[in-house]
């Protein structure tokens, strides 16, 4: 539900629109309107605008299909009746002249949107858009046609990547878009007395017998303790409001970091300078944490990636424990080639690092312990840990991707851990046809994880506790009748007598539901540690939130966790207790992150082999985390 009103913000290219998201489902204590504030973001460019300037760009020829592949799967705003819709297809052989049946009559389109909306069409030439609305018709009825949209009215929504790039218009953005708790509360309590004094919404619900609170829902959470690092023999606490460890784990050695040895570094001429102080930086920083390292040997390539490949080619063998390489700018081309020779063709860790990162001296040590850090766990390293108190026990985490260049194929990966620590990782990666499920590939994942961890540990774990991310509530019912089943069937065929405890949560990132704390007299973030479990809990559902991260501007957004399988014998306090450990144990954030470390990990292999390499990883690099 969106309108425009007075805290709209024109841009030069962009207006937001403010608005609700709202679901009224039956919870816990009674059936509730849960609603959250949204927004909108507007470009000022039409469809055909933008199709105008793209045919100039790209000549007649080529315009039908990268056309296509621009605007299908965006989503457009018509201000004629305010909504939006997604862009399925393009009717090439539709203009505004074409008819359509309106009651027993035809009418061409442009006198429709005259007569209907009184606006007149100004290019009779453009080709109209289709959208696949989803409309109720009556039982037994034909459904509906498609929608078709004229491009003149409809206006793009969503950022470019070239807005999103731009630091200016993303922090003007971010104070419109990320409201603080009370600035949300405040426009939740008038959403709410809107609904109490409009008559025709009134009248609607007494229809239904049906009337809303006037004020948000009072409930009583849990806060769980802070957890104590440990890090090498070392141990310490952190803040537990900011949730970050950065500056506590500073000139600490790391658990275990492998020795920084034949290994290479990749630089252009024009970032000669900048390789020799990120360098220089290296060597200063490894030692406090541990990291032994000798001095590599320097390739300098020429800036196009023909060249870059050819030196990898060149100079990396299977004594090359890491290939470390200065990249001239963020282009995705050259990254693509490095990632795809090194995590496929000639498996070994690297490193990617942006010229532009290592030009801030004030900032450069920070850059060079992030990277020294991610260099470790790259090669197998351990950085930190915390206290697990339950013995023999292998999480899980799965998460997929949609790969949209090759042929719309999933990705699935796997993450699963192979210590008590959670600090040493397996990790596989599956690509599956179009419209294969997800599970069919990581059965043999799963399997390969549990021989590891039996190579590992001399024991196969007796419980196994499965991370499922990226299922919305609709695709719930499929991994409880498909998925369970599935990964059942993989832990039985390591043998008919091994027969481990089995839990498997479903992790929801993408929830309306909000949460504030009342502390000293204001509307603030709930710490993170927060568990709520009841009233705003499904009665149907073992499920909980957890508040686990810090947030430094906006409202902070929890996690939905549901349990949809459970043979485990866990009380659901010790089941949250262990959830909120793993937000810890994420190696590339120096803090605790959103959801469970494993859930973080297959959604980054995911996206590294959607996104850059298009192809299964080598099993050579199972045993690393080599998609940081």
């Amino acid at each position: 539900m969106h309108q425009r009103d007075e805290c709209a913000s024109s841009y030069p290219r962009l207006t937001i629109w403010p608005g609700f998201t709202t679901t009224i489902l039956q919870y816990e204590s009674s059936i509730m309107l849960c609603t959250d504030v949204s927004h909108k973001v507007l470009r000022s460019e039409t469809v055909l605008d933008f199709m105008i300037s793209l045919r100039q760009q790209c000549g007649p020829q080529r315009f039908p299909e990268i056309c296509a592949k621009e605007l299908v799967g965006l989503v457009v705003l018509t201000k004629y009746n305010n909504k939006t819709y997604r862009i399925d297809d393009i009717a090439w052989d539709h203009t505004p002249n074409n008819t359509f049946k309106r009651g027993d009559s035809e009418i061409s389109f442009k006198n429709y949107y005259k007569t209907q909306y009184l606006l007149d069409i100004t290019d009779g030439n453009q080709v109209l858009l289709i959208s696949h609305v989803k409309r109720l018709g009556p039982a037994g009825a034909a459904p509906p046609g498609p929608a078709m949209l004229v491009p003149e009215f409809c206006y793009l929504t969503g950022l470019t990547d070239k807005m999103r790039s731009d630091f200016n218009i993303m922090k003007d953005l971010d104070s419109h878009t990320k409201l603080s708790p009370d600035q949300r509360e405040v426009r939740l309590n008038r959403f709410v007395n809107n609904i109490q004094e409009n008559e025709e919404a009134q009248k609607e619900l007494s229809t239904w017998g049906l009337n809303f609170d006037k004020k948000l829902l009072e409930l009583n959470g849990r806060v769980l303790p802070a957890e104590r690092m440990i890090q090498g023999s070392r141990s310490y606490d952190y803040n537990q409001w900011t949730a970050d460890w950065s500056k506590e784990m500073r000139g600490l050695p790391l658990i275990s970091a492998p020795p920084l040895e034949n290994w290479l570094m990749f630089y252009t001429r024009r970032n000669a300078n900048d390789a020799q102080n990120l360098l220089q930086t290296l060597n200063k920083v490894s030692g406090p944490l541990g990291i032994r390292m000798q001095k590599p040997n320097m390739v300098e390539y020429e800036d196009y990636q023909e060249s870059l490949l050819r030196g990898l080619q060149q100079n990396v063998g299977p004594q090359t424990k890491l290939v470390v390489v200065v990249l001239p700018s963020n282009k995705k081309d050259k990254y693509d080639s490095v990632k795809k020779y090194l995590c496929v063709d000639c498996p070994t860790p690297s490193q990617c690092v942006v010229g532009r990162t290592l030009s801030r001296p004030q900032a450069l040590m920070t850059v060079a312990t992030k990277i020294a850090l991610q260099i470790a766990c790259k090669m197998g390293g351990e950085l930190w840990s915390v206290d697990i108190p339950l013995k023999q026990l292998m999480i899980v985490g799965i998460d997929c991707y949609h790969d949209t260049v090759a042929g719309k194929r999933s990705i699935g990966a796997l993450v699963a851990s192979l210590n008590h620590g959670m600090s040493r990782w397996f990790s596989k990666c599956v690509l599956q046809a179009k419209g294969q499920e997800i599970m069919d590939g990581l059965k043999m994942a799963l399997v390969g994880a549990l021989k590891d961890y039996l190579k590992f540990n001399g024991v196969l774990p007796s419980r196994i506790i499965v991370y499922r991310d990226g299922v919305g509530d609709g695709m719930l019912q499929s991994v409880v009748n498909y998925e369970v089943p599935q990964i059942i069937e993989s832990i039985k065929s390591l043998g008919q007598d091994y027969i481990p405890r089995l839990t498997v949560v479903v992790v929801k990132k993408r929830v309306s539901s909000r949460f504030f704390a009342h502390i000293n007299g204001k509307m603030s973030n709930p710490p993170p540690g927060t568990v709520i479990d009841t009233d705003v809990t499904r009665p149907e559902w073992y499920d909980f939130y957890i508040v686990s991260q810090a947030v430094r501007m906006g409202s902070v957004s929890p996690t939905h966790y549901n349990v949809v399988y459970d043979t485990s014998g866990l009380k659901p306090d010790h089941m949250q207790r262990l959830t909120y450990k793993l937000c810890h144990m994420y190696y590339n954030w120096q803090g605790i992150i959103r959801v469970p470390a494993p859930c973080q990990y297959a959604h980054k292999l995911a996206f590294l082999v959607g996104q850059s390499i298009h192809r299964e990883p080598s099993m050579k690099l199972d045993d690393y985390l080599f998609y940081l």
